[in-house]
C-alpha cells in the first residue's frame, strides 16, 4: 500500500458514492446526520489509517476526534450504531465489488472465527442458534468459520461465512465460478466426489495435498509449484486476525458480528488495492 495523503479520503468517498449512490430520503421525519456513503467511507478510512478500531465505540470516538468536519452532523452514539447496522447490505455490496471474481487460479482455505472463549461457550447467548462448535488442528472453537479464496496477489476473490462446524470440502463449490481453472487447497479439498462435481460443473481442476493415508500419489511440477504458493492464504488470514482484529467477542448481536467482519474485510481489500 502506498503512503496515504489527506485527499485520498475524497477519492474513497467518490468510489463509494459512485458504486452505491445515496437514495433520496422520503419526505418527513428527521434529516440524516450522516449519509450512508459518508459512513461507509469512514469505515474504510478507519481501517487504512487506524489499523481498524476493535469496537463501534472506538470507531465513534475516532470519528468524533478526527472527522467531525467530514460529516454533516455527528449523530448520537445510539443513532450511529443503528445506522451502522442498517448499512450492512450496502457494506456487503461494497465487499462484493472488491472481489476479483474473474480469477482463474484460486488458493482456498478456511479459518475459525471464535465468538468467545471455550469456557464461556455454554453461557454464550449473542450468537446462540447461529454459531456452532468446530474443530481443527488447534483444537475446538465455538463460533463461525470464514471460507475464502485469494489470488496470487493476496486479494480476496470469494468468501463464505458459516457456523464453525461446516466441513471445508463442502464449501469449495461456493469459492469457484466459471472463470476458475485451478482451485488449490489442503487435503480437505481433495475428496474425489467433490472434485468430480467441480469438473462437471465448471471444469475446475482441484490441486490438493494427498490424504495422510495415501502412500503414493503422482504430482506434476506445476502442481507442486501451486501447492508451494498455497501458504499465501494462511498469511492473509494471519494479517486479518492479528493486524486487523477480525476475531472479536465485543459485538452484542449477530448483525454486529457480521458488521465487524465485513468492515474489516473491506478495509483489507482496499489496503491491497492501494
Amino acid at each position: 500500500m502506498r503512503a496515504l495523503q489527506s485527499h485520498h479520503i475524497v477519492d474513497i468517498y467518490v468510489w463509494v458514492a459512485e458504486t452505491l449512490p445515496d437514495q433520496p430520503k422520503p419526505k418527513g421525519g428527521r434529516p440524516l446526520c450522516i449519509l450512508d456513503s459518508e459512513l461507509l467511507t469512514l469505515f474504510i478510512w478507519n481501517s487504512l489509517t487506524n489499523t481498524c478500531s476493535k469496537t463501534l465505540k472506538q470507531l465513534y470516538d475516532w470519528m468524533a476526534m478526527y472527522h467531525v468536519q467530514d460529516v454533516r452532523t455527528l449523530p448520537t452514539y445510539g443513532a450511529f450504531v443503528v445506522q451502522c447496522h442498517r448499512v450492512i447490505p450496502k457494506l456487503l455490496l461494497l465487499v462484493s465489488a472488491t472481489l476479483e471474481s474473474n480469477t482463474s487460479v484460486r488458493f482456498c482455505d478456511s479459518t475459525m472465527l471464535p465468538v468467545c472463549k471455550q469456557s464461556r461457550a455454554k453461557e454464550h447467548k449473542v450468537a446462540k442458534g447461529f454459531a456452532s462448535w468446530g474443530f481443527n488442528h488447534q483444537g475446538p472453537h465455538f463460533g463461525f468459520k470464514l471460507h475464502a479464496a485469494i489470488n496470487a496477489a493476496n486479494r480476496l476473490v470469494a468468501l463464505v461465512f458459516t457456523p464453525a462446524g461446516r466441513y471445508d470440502g463442502q464449501l469449495l463449490d461456493k469459492l469457484v465460478n466459471e472463470h476458475t481453472k485451478y482451485a488449490v487447497g489442503d487435503s480437505h479439498y481433495g475428496g474425489s466426489v467433490e472434485r468430480k462435481k467441480l469438473w462437471q460443473k465448471h471444469h475446475v481442476i482441484v490441486v490438493a495435498y494427498p490424504h495422510h493415508k495415501q502412500k503414493r500419489k503422482v504430482m506434476a511440477s506445476w502442481q507442486q509449484l501451486l501447492l508451494h504458493m498455497r501458504p499465501k492464504i494462511e498469511a492473509t488470514f494471519d494479517y486479518l486476525k492479528e493486524h486487523l482484529h477480525l476475531v472479536s467477542s465485543f459485538p452484542r448481536s449477530v448483525e454486529g458480528y457480521f458488521l465487524h467482519y465485513l468492515r474489516v474485510i473491506l478495509g483489507y481489500q482496499m489496503r491491497m488495492g492501494f
